[in-house]
């Protein structure tokens, strides 16, 4: 999460959704404020985190990206996109994580 922030990404929630569906154990979702700071944000991520994704959809666009690394989905949208698609409410039943 330290890089999400240093990088400024905005509104970070982190859903628990192990008891829902077999896709992942946790979607992390974030919001950029523009297709540069998208890109910006799934790089650093890349660059950050330990392991090869097995999925890196969406970097053209920059509007939606998804970093997939089996157990963990991050989703890094910008503000319209994340409006639009609104994942939080589509899974609803998931359990928040705090942040620390």
């Amino acid at each position: 999460m330290q890089v999400i922030q240093e990088k400024k990404g905005e509104n970070l929630i982190i859903l628990d959704v192990r008891k829902l569906t077999w896709i992942a154990d946790y979607f992390i979702i974030l919001t950029g404020t523009s297709l540069i700071h998208t890109r910006t944000l799934a790089e650093s991520i890349l660059e950050k985190l330990k392991g090869t994704p097995c999925l890196v959809e969406g970097m053209e666009s920059g509007s939606w990206i998804i970093l997939d690394y089996h157990d963990i989905v991050v989703h890094i949208f910008l503000p319209e996109t994340r409006d639009y698609y609104r994942l939080e409410k589509l899974w609803g039943d998931a359990k928040e994580v705090p942040l620390e």
